[in-house]
């Protein structure tokens, strides 16, 4: 167990037990705080619990949708932490009741409660004028979250990498089975990928103080690389040798709405990731220029794609996982 710094103070994190937020409850239990994981399925987040010391995690039910679940959830709560959100609506699971909605009920019922500091994750690209629905309501989300808490403190990654990740294992999937991976838009919209490990650092740094209150910071890695470049990796990683077909933003939304029927899980992208793909997806010189950055909340040195991605894609290597040790 690594060791904790002693501190005793009580965070709830919504989405505690999703890509991010499990990362996120890892940081926060070796600086010692006592950890809420609020989620809709607790009892499927029992995984949560060896990451800390025996009592210092529990997982408990909220759903954003339901005011009174999130109130329950910050009951007590020093810091707040609403890691939640969607890449695709689906049900009453919809863009505007996650992002917005749901942001603005943690954020009330984190002030109300008492809590001393929020933090909010969003994501780089979010603006009320983008095309992409998903773009507006993160950005939307960011707007009720400071009208409910004007000191929280908005945390923007740009495309973020981990073995639980939606884009490099799901390419590397892809290449399992298909002869071609889609250039969407010629494969030239920029990405700066962050690992999960150092969001969740900032997320840690935050709630212990570190930033400043109001502010927007945009999170990304050491690489800035093109969309092709990202593919490109793929299959390196994935020991897959395949080759590229370039789509016309216009054939990929068309692709992308004949494939409406399917369930999300097994749809390439939808047509709001299409749009969001028509803009890069990096730091902005603004933040980087106003240090609203990883190394402002004491990231100096984010891992880079290469020290990380390799190991998880092993397992869609032709020959099987670990098929290097037996020669």
């Amino acid at each position: 167990m690594a060791a904790r710094s002693g501190n005793n103070e009580l965070v709830t994190i919504f989405g505690g037990s999703g890509f991010v937020g499990r990362h996120a409850v890892r940081a926060l239990a070796r600086k010692g705080y006592r950890i809420r994981a609020a989620c809709r399925r607790p009892d499927l987040a029992g995984f949560l619990q060896p990451i800390g010391d025996v009592g210092q995690i529990q997982p408990v039910q909220a759903n954003l949708r339901f005011p009174d679940s999130v109130r329950k959830a910050v009951e007590g709560a020093h810091v707040v932490v609403n890691s939640v959100g969607i890449l695709a609506g689906s049900g009453a699971q919809t863009f505007k009741a996650v992002h917005v909605d749901g942001a603005r009920a943690v954020a009330r019922a984190a002030r109300e409660a008492g809590a001393r500091r929020f933090v909010h994750i969003s994501a780089i690209g979010a603006s009320a004028s983008s095309p992409a629905r998903y773009a507006q309501t993160k950005a939307a989300g960011e707007r009720a979250v400071l009208e409910e808490f004007p000191g929280a403190i908005i945390l923007r990654p740009s495309i973020v990498f981990g073995p639980e990740d939606e884009f490099f294992n799901r390419f590397a999937g892809m290449a399992q089975v298909s002869p071609l991976l889609p250039l969407i838009g010629g494969g030239r919209t920029r990405f700066q990928p962050v690992y999960v490990g150092d969001v969740a650092a900032a997320i840690a740094q935050a709630a212990g103080g570190a930033g400043s209150a109001g502010a927007i910071y945009e999170l990304g890695g050491p690489e800035v690389l093109s969309f092709r470049e990202l593919l490109e990796r793929t299959l390196d990683y994935a020991g897959r040798d395949r080759g590229f077909i370039s789509l016309p933003f216009w054939l990929a939304k068309l692709q992308a709405l004949l494939t409406w029927p399917l369930p999300n899980s097994l749809r390439p992208l939808t047509v709001d990731q299409v749009r969001l793909l028509q803009t890069d997806n990096v730091v902005s010189s603004e933040a980087l220029k106003d240090g609203r950055d990883l190394a402002a909340l004491g990231v100096a040195s984010p891992q880079s794609i290469g020290s990380i991605v390799p190991g998880y894609l092993e397992r869609f290597k032709p020959k099987g996982q670990y098929s290097h040790y037996r020669g």
